[in-house]
This record gives structure tokens, sequence and C-alpha cells, in this order.
């Protein structure tokens, strides 16, 4: 995935040479301040080149509010009236370097080029230290992850509403939380996460409200602050927030209710603006009809609820989502030419993921690590499930999307109704053609429910009935 650069400029000219300069990279232009905020929060860029004369406002300021949503953003400085005194300014807010114009664009690219080579080394350096927290760049193709995105746009432009995000283990429910806070007011202020399920009562209670000196054995001799007044300004993350002991419910519910609390031990409130953000992989429903989960808490929470699908229901997200992956992950692990094969490709679309982005994620490192070629294979990839698909009548599903296989036998071993995908059939065409003939015939022909079984919408699978040639009427 080619890095992106913002180019902030009000002269067309300079926006243009930019594009040409950079033709191998993904360009965002923008006039404004305005502008070059709302492109930065939508999609992050790798680096910012930025005029300092700007019709709302100067570079300088802007500086400042690009770092509160990408701190280690690069940001090269333009300046058709350069001084000691604004380059000396310009180092102080942590612009990375500053061009006069004119500029001779050999010395832009070199600069560029420097700078996006010395922060991928930053890049690797955190990972393999241990550090890496990333940017929440979200990879959204499917219709269901880019609901989700305009939810998180809506949202984080309400700094205090309190915001509950459903989902299974692996959906990146820390990542939608973390777009949630970097995309607001709240940006330059921090994000403190916590999860529920990893503590015991007293040990989170402590975690989040903090305790006075003395309350209890074992408590540093100052007393300590908790983790909502350590984010006072910012955002709070709670994660497996429906494993929060009743008890505590109470506690937290008094804190989101008046926006204070008392430390453990103590006998003064606390006073704290922060927004909290609250994630769950369990239906809390069902947990406050069971009597575990406070219904005034889960209400309170559930001001505006975000659910994250998992991968299986959002099938146009793997393949982005596995290159995103390959092309951050094969160069730090010195395969920088690796690729997914075809029947790669295929095997991973049909796979479900019960582990979802986690999941992916693992795969993909594994494979570049363990492939011994460049072009990663299907048995590289670590699914534990076998890729199969159920049809009605396996051997017309292959008769029909593999006109070669018209003599083909259908393998005895397996369950009545099932098919393996043959070596030599893994390309995406046919994969594709094999899964949507077999939800037809489970669907009895019916194309709406065929597609609600695939997860596109009807329009998309005409489409694909188009591209494989099939007569949308005739099967249905």
């Amino acid at each position: 995935m080619a890095d992106t650069i913002l180019v902030v400029d009000d002269e067309p000219s300079i926006r243009l040479a930019v594009v040409r300069a950079f033709a191998d990279l993904t360009v965002r232009e923008a006039e404004t301040c305005a502008q070059a905020l709302e492109l930065a929060r939508e999609a992050y860029p790798d680096l910012c080149i930025l005029d300092q004369k700007l019709p709302d406002g100067s570079g300088i300021d802007l500086v400042a509010k690009l770092k509160g949503i990408d701190p280690d953003l690069p940001v090269v400085l333009l300046t058709g009236h350069g001084s000691v005194d604004l380059a000396v300014e310009a180092l102080k807010v942590g612009v990375a370097d500053f061009l006069e114009k004119p500029f001779p664009l050999e010395r832009l690219r070199t600069t560029v080029r420097n700078l996006l080579e010395k922060q991928a080394l930053g890049r690797q350096v955190k990972r393999l230290s241990g550090r890496a927290d990333g940017r929440s760049r979200m990879i959204a193709q499917s219709a269901a992850m880019k609901r989700v995105q305009a939810l998180i746009k809506r949202v984080a432009g309400v700094p205090s509403t309190t915001v509950l995000i459903q989902g299974e283990s692996g959906v990146g429910k820390e990542l939608v939380a973390k777009a949630i806070h970097e995309r607001s007011a709240r940006a330059d202020k921090g994000f403190v996460a916590i999860n529920c399920a990893a503590l015991s009562e007293h040990l989170l209670e402590a975690e989040l409200f903090g305790y006075e000196k003395g309350a209890f054995t074992g408590a540093d001799s100052k007393g300590k602050s908790g983790l909502f007044e350590v984010a006072s300004g910012g955002t709070i993350f709670l994660d497996e927030v429906g494993e929060m002991p009743l008890a505590l419910q109470t506690k937290l519910l008094r804190a989101l209710q008046e926006r204070r609390f008392r430390r453990v031990g103590g006998l003064q409130d606390v006073e704290v603006d922060v927004r909290v953000v609250a994630a769950t992989n369990r239906d809390l429903r069902a947990e406050v009809a069971a009597g575990r989960f406070r219904q005034d808490l889960y209400f309170r929470l559930k001001v505006v609820p975000i659910p994250v699908p998992p991968l299986r229901e959002r099938r146009d997200d793997i393949l982005p989502l596995a290159d995103h992956l390959l092309a951050r992950l094969a160069p730090e692990l010195g395969r920088p030419q690796a690729v997914l094969s075809d029947a790669a490709r295929a095997a991973m679309r049909a796979y479900d993921w019960p582990g979802n982005v986690r999941e992916l994620a693992n795969a993909v490192e594994r494979a570049v690590i363990c492939a011994e070629s460049d072009a990663i294979a299907p048995e590289d990839l670590p699914m534990d499930e076998q890729v199969i698909v159920p049809v009605r009548d396996q051997a017309a599903a292959l008769r029909d999307a593999v006109p070669e296989t018209r003599n083909a036998k259908p393998e005895a071993q397996l369950p009545p109704g099932s098919i393996v995908l043959p070596p030599d059939m893994r390309d995406l065409a046919t994969v594709e053609g094999l899964l949507i003939r077999a939800a037809l015939a489970e669907s009895g022909g019916q194309k709406s429910k065929a597609a609600e079984r695939l997860g596109i919408n009807r329009t998309t699978l005409y489409n694909k009935l188009k591209e494989l040639g099939v007569d949308a009427e005739a099967v249905g």
C-alpha cells in the first residue's frame, strides 16, 4: 500500500507539482486549514507538505492541530518569505523540514523520501521493541464498515457523548475507540485504556478511581490517581465492560452521570471531564436479564451504540486488510517482495476468520515468516478450519462454475453437500462462482436471501452473476 501525502496549499500549481513529483504515492489535496484537518481525520497521511500562508490561518498554527491527530506526522513547511525566526518557530512546533519557494523539485523529493524512510524505520523499531500502538487507520471496503466509519465521524464531533462498541473478540473494538478519540476535539489529550476483565474487583476499582494513602494494605504511602483522573480532558476506554463486577458498576454509573467520583478511602469528590468509550463482546441485554449487569448502567453506556460486524459478515474487507497488513509487515520482517498468491487470496476470502482481524493479522505475519517463497500459498496460512464450501449439489456446482470439470467425480469421503476447493481451482473467479451458486442453491434461487448469505447486497450479486456470464433470471 503506497504512502499517502497530504499537500496543503491554496496555489493549484504547487499542488499539481507535488502530485506529479510523487506519482507513485497517494497525494491528497487541501486548500485550507479546515480542509486539511478534515482529510487528516478521515484517513491518516504519512507526511504533510504545508504552506505557511493559508486563507484561513497559518501553517505554523495548523501543525499543532495536525500533531494532535497524529503526533508522529512528519511536516514539511513551505514559505515564500523565509526568515530565521520563522525557521526557529517551525522547528519548535515539530516541523521536520523547511523549504523556501520556489524550491527545486528534486530537493523536495529527497526531503520527502528521507522522512518517509525515517518514519518507516521508527515504526519498525517501535514494533520490534513492543512499544508500537499504531495509528487508527481503518480499512473499510464493505458497506457495513463504511457505516461504522460514518458513525465514528458523527460521534467524534460530539466530544462528551458516551459510546458503547459491541462486537466479537478480535474485530477491532479498541481501534474504533482510538479512531473516535483521534478524530475528536479531545485528540490532543490522553487516550487511556483498561481491560475490565484483567483485574480483580478491588484492583480494578483502585486503577479506575485511584486511592488515598493508607486506603488498604500495600497502598502507596502517597496515594495514587486513577485512570479517570489521568484521562481527564481526553478519553477513557473500558474494554470488556461486561465483565465488571456489580458492586463496581454502581460507582461507574455515578461517575458517568455526575462526572465525579471518590477515590478508594477518600472523603472528597474528584471532578473530571472525560469521554467514556466502553466495549464488550457480550450481549449486555442478556446480562441485564440474568442480573449480572445493571440495567441503568447499560442504558447510560449505550448512548451511541456502534456494532462492529465480524469479518465473515464483511468479506469485502478481508483482502484489503490482508494487503494492508502485508505491506506493513513484509518489509519489517525482511520479506519486502512477499505477495499473496491468487490461491491464498481465494482461500482467505472463503475462510470465516473466527478470530476476526486479530486472527487475520497473525496469519499474515506467520505466512511472511514461514513461506518458502515470496508467493504466499494457502498452506502458509494458519487457518484452523478447512475451506469447505457447502452446496446442495456439489457435482452440479463444479460443472456449472468450471466447465473443464464436467467429468470430475465428487469426493466420496466428504459429508453430503460439501466440496473441498481443488488445489488447481482456487483462483478468485472460481471460488466466487462456487460460493454464489452454493448460496443460490441453498436459498432456493431467491437472490435476496442468497445475497444476504454472501454478505453482499442484491445489486452486487447481480453484478457478480453478470461477470460470471450467468443469466440472473435463469438462476431464480
